[in-house]
C-alpha cells in the first residue's frame, strides 16, 4: 500500500526510541488521570493487548486478567515490557506486526493506548475486523488515545500518503509517524457504519472507548 513506507518510519521510530519512551510517557500530563480510571473499564478475562510499548498499560491490565497477551512490533519495547511485568506470570508476549498479524484464538477483552492514532485511515477497517475476530462471544473492546486538541503540540506533515507527524529523538534523528486526531462524533459514526456499538467519553485531550463488535448475522 501507499502507506507501507511510512509504518516503516513509524516502526524504526519506536525502535530506534525504545529508551526514551517512558520518560515522553512520564512527561505526558494526561496520562496519570488515563491510568487512573483503569480500575472503571470492563477489563476482564483474557485479554488481548495491542502495541503494548514498553508495558505501561501491560502491568495496570495484569492484575484485572486472568491472563494477558502483549503483542508489539519492536523487540526493543517489548524488553522494557517483559522487565516490568516481569512479577506478573500471566503475561506473554509476542513479537508482531499487527498490519499483518492475525489472533489465533479469541479473548475476553482486547485493549488498546495510544494506537489507533497510528492506524492508517485506509486501514481501519481491516484493523476493526481483527479486533472483531480477536474477541470472544460477549467481548469487549477498550481503547484510549489522543483527540484532536493534541494535535496543537505536535509537527504536522502536509502531503503523506497518511495523517502524519514528525518526531525527533534525542540524538536529532527525525521521523514520520502516523498520527490521526479523532474527533469523538466522527468516531463514533465510523464505527457505527462498521456496524459496531460504541460509547466514547472525552477526557481533557484525549478520549476512552468502550465497543461491542458487529452481530454474526443469522442465515
Amino acid at each position: 500500500m501507499d502507506d507501507d513506507a511510512l509504518l516503516a518510519e513509524q516502526l524504526a521510530y519506536y525502535k530506534a526510541g525504545a529508551a526514551e519512551y517512558d520518560r515522553q510517557y512520564a512527561e505526558y500530563e494526561g496520562l496519570r488521570k488515563l491510568l487512573a480510571v483503569v480500575d472503571e473499564l470492563p477489563i476482564a478475562g483474557d485479554v488481548l493487548e495491542l502495541a503494548c510499548g514498553t508495558g505501561q498499560w501491560t502491568s495496570r491490565l495484569a492484575p484485572r486478567a486472568r491472563s494477558v497477551t502483549a503483542v508489539d512490533a519492536s523487540a526493543e519495547v517489548l524488553a522494557l515490557a517483559r522487565a516490568r511485568t516481569a512479577a506478573s506470570p500471566a503475561v506473554r508476549f509476542v513479537q508482531a506486526d499487527l498490519f499483518a498479524w492475525r489472533p489465533p484464538r479469541r479473548y475476553d477483552t482486547v485493549f488498546f493506548a495510544f494506537w489507533l492514532s497510528h492506524v492508517p485511515p485506509a486501514r481501519l477497517p481491516a484493523f476493526w475486523n481483527t479486533v472483531a475476530a480477536a474477541l470472544a462471544p460477549g467481548g469487549k473492546a477498550i481503547f484510549v488515545d489522543n483527540g484532536p486538541a493534541i494535535a496543537a503540540e505536535e509537527e504536522v506533515l502536509a502531503d503523506q500518503p497518511a495523517p502524519a507527524v514528525l518526531r525527533r529523538l534525542d540524538d536529532g534523528s527525525e521521523y514520520r509517524v502516523v498520527k490521526v486526531f479523532h474527533d469523538v462524533r466522527p468516531l463514533t459514526d465510523d464505527l457505527t457504519a462498521l456496524g459496531w456499538s460504541v460509547r466514547i467519553r472525552s477526557m481533557a485531550g484525549d478520549f476512552i472507548g468502550v465497543a461491542e463488535p458487529p452481530r454474526p448475522s443469522r442465515r
